[in-house]
């Protein structure tokens, strides 16, 4: 079938349609893969075999109700490891005959609904230890470079010395293999993260969604690789079993399992806490931790400053920030109800967190009613707005600009949440008696981002917006604004990274900014019950706020040219263009399980969902 939109002609498949029934336990439909195409360079087509990636890998949770998705989590994990076994690459398939396999980034997907739902995890059995390495370095899928997928980062690539950072907001983007030096100045690598330069590490915890165990580990210097480190995730059944698996021939990891009590909620927090001899730091980000987040996305990440140990004797209380920022994390830690983590929490009540200038934005699983609805989702960022945001002058003027990498469903109109308690806590600015309706500008990749990225139609499989979703929401799509990277060549690398702002009508003034692992998405970000008495909301989300007032601003200049990067700089380092761009008649937005087959992406291949 076709759909005809504002925004282009979609072909549907027949096994891409909605359903109204649900199938057989321990069935799930089958996702898309790149194809080679007959357009493609005769380079394309020589490219040597090769087999799966070795990273196990993981949708992250779908957004949209899906008919068509496996309820309960033990089918939904049943039948990921089936697809898994029958697809080389998890959620892609490899053609190993004539090498169009790609390797996968997690996609963002919160499955969401008024009715219960499920994500599509699917997850590849991991190889043995003894393979591990040589699957890495040898059995890669090709690259939109015409290689192999993952390029060899040049020798000057990871830091030897402390970068160039910007020490004002400590928001960073992360390198990008590929690009001209100049445009990872001030970015960081997880190596760069995990490296000496920052600190002696003792011990690490590592809150994700999505892991490669052995690529992680190999990660931290020599000198750290074998110091004690926690994973906290939220698997369950055989996803977990995997993942202790994964685990298994590494001492020194341990797990901890997220308790995730309304169903197919999911534990999309991702944090690092790292404890060094010096002190501790705190990292949240967007990344999780399997190579293809750290190569050709772009992602983001905030990384706090080294934090001191208090003197011995301390009260609990002492070292505190402005912004309450160490209370927040520990009442977020609180929330898993987790022994393994008592130790780190004690850790953080033992060091000085003062200097922190941002405030947490957490969502913990849970319904909640009375003061409790402000703690978490978006109830909590409207707290925050209310009393540490200021008015602004013509403030029904500044736009709400939201960047995302998944969208959920929003409802047959406007007003259902987007446009309702989404919106009303998105204008909120101080004590304004304002509820204005000022304009909402979403960037989401276009097929033609996505199509003429770094990593080309593979890049797509981190987008996961769903036809059977998006048809049921058309209206959305007049809101959508094409995804143009801070003016550099980072434009042609897909984000996954999740940013939330009020911007002043010529786009040169922020009022508030925000870094987040929240998709556009009512499992992230909650959704109100009971008639507006309580907040139901199903996933763990983790981000930071930065407010002009904490920086002794009125409102953050936007800096329009971040890189390379200057410690001089008093601008807010928005990492895409702005005004953003809407979208054409001629652009689609990025739907990840229908066929694009017209024109071959940046390395020869076509989008054919199986």
């Amino acid at each position: 079938m076709s759909q005809d939109s504002q925004h282009g002609r979609w072909a549907v498949s027949s096994s891409d349609e909605d359903n109204d029934e649900l199938p057989l336990s321990g069935t799930t439909p089958r996702p898309p893969q790149a194809a080679p195409s007959s357009h493609s360079p005769p380079s394309a087509s020589k490219t040597e075999s090769v087999a799966a990636p070795a990273a196990p890998v993981k949708p992250e949770p779908s957004l949209s109700p899906e008919p068509s998705l496996v309820m309960g989590s033990q089918a939904r994990q049943q039948a990921a490891r089936n697809q898994s076994e029958s697809s080389a690459a998890g959620k892609r398939k490899m053609a190993a005959s004539d090498g169009s396999g790609w390797a996968l980034s997690d996609s963002d997907e919160d499955n969401d609904d008024d009715d219960d739902d499920d994500e599509a995890k699917s997850v590849k059995k991991p190889p043995s230890s003894k393979r591990k390495k040589a699957m890495v370095e040898t059995e890669r899928p090709p690259s939109p470079h015409g290689r192999v997928y993952y390029i060899d980062e040049p020798e000057d690539f990871f830091e030897a010395s402390v970068p160039r950072l910007d020490d004002t907001y400590r928001f960073y983007l992360n390198k990008v293999t590929g690009l001209d030096r100049k445009y990872n100045s001030g970015a960081l690598h997880i190596r760069d993260i995990l490296s000496p330069l920052f600190g002696t590490l003792k011990e690490s915890a590592q809150f994700n969604y999505c892991f490669d165990v052995g690529w992680m580990v190999d990660q931290y210097p020599a000198d750290f690789r074998d110091r004690p480190v926690l994973l906290v995730h939220g698997d369950k059944r055989e996803a977990k079993a995997r993942l202790v698996q994964q685990a298994k021939p590494f001492s020194h990891v341990r797990l901890c399992q997220a308790k995730l009590d309304i169903a197919f909620g999911t534990h999309h927090t991702k944090m690092m806490l790292l404890w060094y001899h010096e002190g501790l730091r705190v990292v949240i980000l967007t990344s999780n931790l399997i190579r293809a987040d750290w190569y050709q996305k772009t992602q983001g990440m905030w990384m706090s400053p080294l934090f001191p140990r208090l003197p011995k004797g301390s009260n609990d209380t002492c070292g505190d920030s402005p912004t309450f920022f160490k209370r927040d994390l520990l009442d977020y830690l609180a929330s898993y109800r987790a022994p393994e983590l008592e130790d780190w929490m004690q850790r953080i009540r033992e060091h000085d967190l003062s200097q922190t200038r941002v405030y947490l934005v957490g969502s913990a699983p849970g319904r909640y009613v009375g003061a409790d609805m402000e703690r978490w989702g978006h109830l909590r960022l409207r707290k925050l707005l209310l009393e540490h945001a200021e008015a602004v002058p013509g403030e029904d003027r500044w736009a709400v600009v939201g960047q995302f990498s998944s969208i959920g469903s929003m409802g047959p109109d406007r007003s259902k949440w987007l446009g309702g308690e989404f919106q009303r806590t998105l204008t909120t600015l101080g004590k304004s008696s304002l509820r204005p309706d000022p304009p909402i500008h979403l960037l989401y990749p276009s097929v033609e981002d996505v199509r003429t990225s770094l990593e080309g139609y593979p890049a797509g499989g981190s987008l996961p917006y769903s036809i059977q979703t998006a048809q049921k929401q058309l209206w959305l799509h007049s809101h959508f604004h094409r995804w143009q990277a801070d003016g550099s060549g980072r434009t042609h690398a897909m984000p996954h990274i999740k940013t939330y702002m009020r911007v002043s009508p010529d786009f040169t003034q922020l009022a508030w900014f925000l870094l987040t692992s929240a998709n556009l998405s009512k499992a992230a970000w909650g959704t109100l019950e009971k008639n507006n008495t309580q907040l139901m909301v199903r996933s763990y989300e983790l981000g930071v706020l930065y407010v002009p007032k904490t920086f002794n601003m009125k409102t953050f200049p936007v800096q329009k040219s971040p890189f390379p990067v200057s410690a001089s700089s008093s601008g807010f380092p928005v990492p895409f263009d702005l005004p953003p761009t809407r979208y054409s008649a001629q652009d689609q937005p990025w739907i990840w399980n229908i066929p694009y087959g017209q024109a071959p992406d940046t390395h020869g291949n076509v989008w054919v969902p199986s």
